[in-house]
């Protein structure tokens, strides 16, 4: 199989790359084709407008996080039964590390994976000199991989003109046009778009956007140019397999916590880990029989108040963290860790108190990007785990942001302390992507394992 596959790519952020590919992930499934999507790069909310399209998860794939041969595996295994794959971009199409390099770009991914990419150019406000913009994508790298273009808020009147000088001047194909629409629009907030549930009537207006883009856009020949991509293969051998004897790791997982990588909650299915959801918001206890705890990121300060509300959880948790419990959290999941945190408005909340310090907020965006973490300290993963592939995006930050492993950014002198680490605790800013480091995230779960034994073997004696 050729596994076929197109990558949706942009000049810059904010061109309309989320919607289209939104809209064409829908008009596939109209057609009774099985797609699967990507998302380049770092990105939790743009996967879950995707999933919400598909009703099923989309994944991230990520060229600094993983070697060639990992993200072709990602990707191969993760489109395994699609019809075909749609990928968007991330910023502008040759925009990676440190603002300086094609690294990790949406390029890159094109090239690693053999995808053709097609350029969603914004047409607002100009028109012959779109053809510049497209020359200068197309030529910039001699293996740009871009083969076609479509037009985002575009006259209809005008279209067909554009569409020829294209074509007949730069010999690219232009799979159609997209005129500016109103009802289907994505507002952002601090850390990127607004969630996919807080769009009123999204099912709908996905359905519209999608009627749309069939009146304008080529999908035949979309389609087609997805069945033309040569085929891949990887190479990786699967070493992290682990054997499955019940040991449960309780995820938290709610309107408050839900930025995750789906593909790091399958490795630590495959490592054998059993994964049981739970809500900070909403429940008042853990799941029965866990023996490890993961708190992941998210938007906590938006829901403070109900957070410190709960009592109970917050109280169990506590307990949990202190018997010793095999604990991991990032970004919102560590805020939500502290004894104090503050909420948009700078009000302070009481929470779990497992770190001591406070979450507070700032004004600006701070340690934005990719990093790579090497342990300093003793801790739960090991001195000699070696180097975990993450990013940090957030606007708070902590008087206790620990100092058990050292942060080091990409392409840059630039390096900082950070994390709370103990023998069961890694707690910190930082995002991990496991499959960067597959035994990182095999010495957590073996800790949940050691935690599970341990305590059984203290009933059996108590």
């Amino acid at each position: 199989m050729n596994n076929p596959r197109i990558l949706i790519a942009a000049p810059a952020s904010g061109s309309g790359k989320t919607m289209v590919t939104c809209g064409l992930l829908r008009a596939l499934q109209r057609r009774g084709l099985v797609p699967a999507s990507f998302k380049c790069g770092p990105d939790y909310i743009d996967p879950m407008f995707h999933t919400k399209v598909l009703g099923t998860h989309s994944r991230n794939l990520d060229t600094f996080f993983t070697d060639e041969e990992m993200t072709k595996y990602l990707f191969l295994k993760n489109s395994e039964g699609a019809d075909i794959s749609v990928m968007e971009g991330v910023m502008g199409y040759y925009d990676g590390l440190g603002g300086v390099s094609v690294t990790a770009s949406a390029y890159d991914l094109s090239r690693a994976t053999r995808t053709p990419s097609v350029l969603l150019v914004d047409a607002r406000g100009s028109s012959v000199s779109i053809l510049a913009v497209v020359k200068g994508f197309l030529t910039y790298r001699e293996d740009s991989l871009i083969k076609g273009v479509i037009l985002n808020r575009m006259s209809g009147m005008l279209y067909p003109r554009i569409r020829k000088l294209i074509e007949e001047e730069l010999g690219i194909k232009v799979y159609g046009y997209v005129e500016k629409l109103t009802d289907f629009t994505l507002e952002s907030r601090h850390l990127g778009l607004v969630m996919p549930d807080e769009v009123a009537d999204l099912g709908r207006k996905l359905d519209g956007l999608a009627v749309q883009l069939e009146k304008t856009l080529d999908i035949d020949g979309l389609i087609e140019l997805a069945g033309s991509t040569v085929p891949i293969s990887s190479h990786i051998e699967k070493t992290w397999m682990g054997k499955r004897d019940g040991t449960r790791i309780g995820v938290a997982r709610d309107e408050a916590f839900c930025f995750m990588y789906e593909d790091n909650l399958e490795l630590l299915k495959e490592l054998g880990a059993e994964l049981a959801e739970f809500s900070p918001l909403y429940d008042e206890r853990l799941p029965e029989g866990i023996s490890g705890l993961i708190l992941y990121g998210g938007y906590p300060e938006l829901f403070a108040g109900k957070l410190s509300a709960n009592t109970a959880m917050r109280e169990r948790i506590r307990d949990a963290a202190a018997a010793g419990m095999p604990c991991m959290a990032e970004c919102g999941g560590f805020m939500y860790l502290h004894d104090i945190m503050e909420d948009m408005d700078g009000n302070e909340y009481p929470m779990a108190g497992v770190v001591r310090g406070k979450a507070y907020r700032t004004d600006k965006l701070g340690r934005f990007g990719y990093i790579e973490l090497s342990p300093m300290n003793s801790q739960m993963l090991g001195m000699d785990v070696g180097t975990i592939k993450a990013h940090e995006f957030h606007y708070f930050d902590s008087t206790a942001c620990g100092d058990a492993f050292l942060a080091k950014k990409p392409l840059q002198d630039r390096s900082w302390r950070c994390i709370q680490g103990g023998s069961s605790l890694i707690a910190g800013f930082p995002h991990l992507y496991y499959y960067s480091n597959p035994e990182a995230a095999g010495r957590f779960v073996e800790a949940c394992r050691r935690y599970k034994k341990d305590k059984e073997a203290g009933g059996r004696n108590g």
